[in-house]
């Protein structure tokens, strides 16, 4: 069973967990998920699932069951094998009580080429993809990306606008935001001053080697985090951050 060890000290049943991971009331929330390691990599092989353990699965599942929208970054979609929501019956109805729809779509933001008119998370998709990019993606690439069935979002100029990005998925009546990776869409959003929360899962293992670390690449001023609560199971911390 799950634990609270702060700011309680208490086991947590299903409902207790649910309306921890519920997102607030607030016109916009963007919550980032990640798993890593004891020694801070990200990825085995390039893949974040060998780290997952069964509280991480847990948490993780509640950040995409009671979000609006997944957002995540083409590399991960791809690598990751991304095909959109397919809720089993204890997702819809747990979506259902929170007046959420049956299935959040999921945002995938791309420079351009890193992602395939083809891609599975486009394709296999039960309801539309929305693709996020920048008014610099060739416009033959778009329109394919359309032609495959995604809702194209244009967010910048040059290059992807994450705070636009952010906007123009709350203006599509997509508030509550799980955003679950990668390394270099966290940074990004991070520097752009739009995520709220993170969500971080330390799991009893140590693998060394060139994996990167959860942020990647945009530079940040040290960004003070309020600590929200500390689970642990079997070893495995779930941590919860304010921004």
């Amino acid at each position: 069973m799950i634990r609270e060890i702060w700011p309680g000290n208490r086991d947590l049943a299903d409902a207790d967990l649910e309306r921890l991971y519920s997102y607030p009331a607030d016109p916009k929330w963007l919550a980032v998920n990640f798993v890593s390691s004891a020694d801070g990599g990200v990825t085995v092989e390039g893949r974040s699932a060998t780290l997952s353990t069964p509280a991480d699965r847990i948490v993780y599942r509640l950040g995409n069951d009671l979000a609006d929208v997944v957002l995540v970054g083409a590399g991960t979609a791809l690598i990751e094998g991304f095909e959109g929501g397919q809720p089993d019956q204890q997702a819809a109805e747990r979506r259902r009580r929170h007046g959420l729809d049956p299935i959040a779509p999921v945002a995938v933001v791309t420079s351009g080429r890193s992602l395939p008119p083809d891609a599975p998370v486009i394709t296999k998709a039960s309801v539309p993809t929305i693709v996020i990019t920048s008014a610099a993606a060739p416009a033959d690439l778009r329109a394919a990306w359309s032609a495959a069935g995604a809702d194209v979002m244009v967010a910048g100029t040059d290059t992807v606008d994450f705070r636009a990005a952010v906007d123009g998925l709350v203006a599509r009546g997509l508030p509550r935001i799980d955003c679950e990776g990668g390394p270099h869409l966290f940074a990004s959003l991070a520097a752009a001053g739009a995520v709220d929360e993170l969500r971080l899962t330390i799991a009893p293992l140590l693998i060394a080697g060139t994996a990167s670390r959860i942020a990647t690449g945009a530079g940040l001023d040290p960004a003070r985090l309020e600590l929200a609560s500390v689970l642990v199971e079997d070893g495995t911390l779930l941590l919860r951050y304010l921004l």
